[in-house]
């Protein structure tokens, strides 16, 4: 990679980080903090308070997606930078748990998540996006692993209002880098895309089950992990992240190896399709696991690990597959479905998972994971396998 390309990807991948920090640090904690907050005794309210960001989110992508590829990436990143602030200051400032709402709403609103992978996606040469998206998938592991260290710490620091307040002070911080350290975008292609084209698109349509496939199981599976941990490992709660920061920086370091097989061999889509596989032994495995059956604390560890190796893997090939296969014009607009998908996934599985464990026990949300999986095996298997670097573009389109 030249110079520009890891400064565009690191400090685009800094972006990520910082604000997935700031939504990640009111997991571990806000669901006990609302019940000290008028309307904080409804779990239907505090449930939406803690989903309507993903809501809103899907609203947004697309539209922010779309005037990325119009008005230029770094205007619509700093605008939805700005709504994520305002939201989180919003929320800062709330007496009571609809102010919350509001507020969460807000941030979800600021959907920039299309713009900054279409932006990573313009400033690297196709044999290299694989890479720079891999920064942008394992930052945002490390964050959800420091979060789980660092949330009860502030909370006990700063109080649940200081938390809010701090994730509107980081996209602010945000800001600042995409001003002055993000490289100038190259300029955007003169024709227009329709998104009839994009949505029409067989191999779009396959990336864009996958990850709703993808984000569903994986928060599906979260609805029931914590409670594993504390049953097998005998870990209270605020010492998981003994468990998940180790755990989420090894499967970094493997999954380094497969995507540069895959960049350099052109093997892409043997290593996207052998990490669904393994993704679906994972559930599998973590059904057989919490069945009682062989409940062992090594075997949980193991899975987590080859979990969070599928999961970085497909997270940081999918984006990269999609910037490949979008037409130019659209790499924005592709994205934008990508990532409303994605916030679908992530709702539905949360949704799902918890109706499921609460009415038929923890193994059928692994059974709902199974059969996303496969389903989406089937559909991977027949996606075309891209070719290497400068021929991707024509061949795709």
């Amino acid at each position: 990679m030249t110079r520009t390309e890891i400064r565009a990807s690191t400090s685009l991948a800094g972006i990520f980080a910082l604000r997935m920090l700031g939504l990640f640090l009111i997991l571990p904690v806000f669901a006990v903090h609302a019940h000290s907050m008028p309307g904080g005794g409804s779990a239907t309210l505090v449930g939406l308070a803690m989903g309507i960001y993903g809501l809103t989110q899907s609203f947004g992508q697309i539209p922010l997606g779309i005037a990325s590829d119009r008005y230029g990436r770094k205007r619509v990143i700093v605008i939805g930078l700005i709504l994520f602030a305002l939201g989180s200051f919003v929320a800062a400032a709330a007496t009571d748990i609809y102010w919350i709402i509001a507020g969460r709403a807000l941030q979800g609103a600021g959907a920039i998540s299309a713009a900054i992978t279409a932006l990573v996606a313009d400033s690297t040469r196709d044999e290299h996006r694989t890479k720079a998206m891999a920064m942008i998938g394992g930052s945002i592991g490390l964050t959800f692993a420091a979060s789980l260290v660092l949330s009860p710490l502030l909370y006990r620091a700063i109080g649940m209002g200081g938390i809010f307040a701090l994730t509107g002070v980081l996209s602010l911080l945000a800001i600042v880098v995409v001003i002055y350290v993000v490289p100038a975008a190259p300029p955007l292609p003169a024709e227009r895309t329709p998104i009839r084209a994009v949505l029409a698109n067989r191999e779009l349509m396959r990336l864009n089950y996958g990850v709703f496939a993808l984000h569903a199981t994986q928060m599906a599976m979260f609805v029931v992990m914590p409670a594993a941990l504390i049953r097998l490992g005998h870990l209270p709660l605020t010492e998981h992240w003994k468990v998940y920061l180790p755990v989420v920086a090894l499967s970094f370091l493997l999954m380094l190896p497969p995507i540069f097989v895959s960049e350099k061999h052109g093997k892409s889509k043997q290593v996207f399709v052998g990490a669904i596989a393994l993704l679906l032994l994972v559930q599998i495995g973590m059904g057989v696991l919490l069945s009682g059956v062989h409940a062992s604390w090594p075997w949980l560890l193991a899975l987590l690990l080859a979990f969070f190796l599928a999961f970085n893997i497909l997270e940081a090939s999918q984006p990269s597959l999609v910037s490949r296969i979008a037409p130019p014009s659209a790499k924005g607009a592709a994205l934008g479905v990508y990532n409303t998908l994605q916030a679908l996934g992530l709702f539905c599985g949360g949704a799902l998972g918890g109706l499921l464990a609460q009415h038929a026990g923890p193994n059928a949300v692994f059974v709902l994971g199974g059969v996303l999986t496969t389903a989406w095996l089937i559909i991977a298997a027949n996606m075309k396998n891209l070719p290497r670097r400068s021929r991707i573009e024509a061949a795709a389109v």
